[in-house]
């Protein structure tokens, strides 16, 4: 079994998450607070980027990009089509969404929210920063929109097939709504976007996940909501 690193709200260990389960891997998992950048974790990950794999010589695969390398490499099922589009159009279009979300959505929504509302309680660093929630919260309103068009005219976010990109962005709203952020009332594509990713069985563990430090919004495990 894989053993993985990761924190229940952080999106990139919920994005390797959600493929290996679609992929049927399972993982030997292992929580840990990255805000804490505790001394063993740091030695494995120094800029205390989650999630770390560990293959079967136990040498770390660490961050987003060499763990979906990693699982792809591993774990795709020779079978059936993977989450990397063949059709090179479709490939490029994927990367250019995954890289929107893992990149640009994060460092302007994600990272702050899970920072202010979790890290600092996680550090006992006090109470979040309200001006940072708002600022926060207007960029995701933004990005929220940016989908809603794209989603308008595809079933998926990079075409008619579902991608990694779509588990970027599942993944992504997973933990903005676990803390109550998205208004979901703002949007209707990507509200069924995500509707159709929650109901997906490899969700089935996120929605079951919960911080002892703070519950979840009141209908994030709910598939109608």
């Amino acid at each position: 079994m894989t053993r993985f690193l990761h924190h229940r709200l952080d999106p990139s260990s919920r994005m390797i998450r959600l493929m290996c389960a679609e992929y049927g891997v399972p993982l030997e998992m292992e929580q840990v607070s990255p805000w804490k950048r505790e001394p063993a974790f740091t030695a494995l990950s120094p800029a205390a980027t989650l999630p770390v794999l560990f293959d079967s010589a136990e040498n770390p695969v660490v961050g987003p990009l060499a763990a979906i390398h990693f699982v792809e490499q591993n774990f795709a099922p020779a079978s059936v089509v993977g989450l990397l589009p063949p059709d090179p159009v479709l490939r490029s279009e994927m990367w250019r969404l995954l890289e929107w979300v893992l990149f640009k959505m994060n460092d302007e929504v994600t990272r702050y929210l899970l920072e202010e509302k979790i890290g600092k309680r996680e550090c006992a660093e006090g109470t979040p920063d309200t001006a940072v929630l708002r600022a926060a919260k207007t960029n995701l309103a933004e990005h929220l929109r940016y989908f809603d068009w794209i989603l308008a005219s595809r079933t998926w976010t990079a075409g008619e097939e579902m991608s990694l990109s779509d588990f970027a962005l599942a993944a992504h709203l997973s933990s903005l709504d676990y803390l109550g952020d998205v208004d979901w009332n703002s949007v209707g594509e990507t509200r069924n976007f995500y509707a159709r990713m929650k109901s997906r069985p490899a969700f089935r563990p996120l929605l079951a996940d919960r911080l002892r430090s703070m519950p979840a919004s009141a209908n994030y495990a709910n598939l109608d909501f």
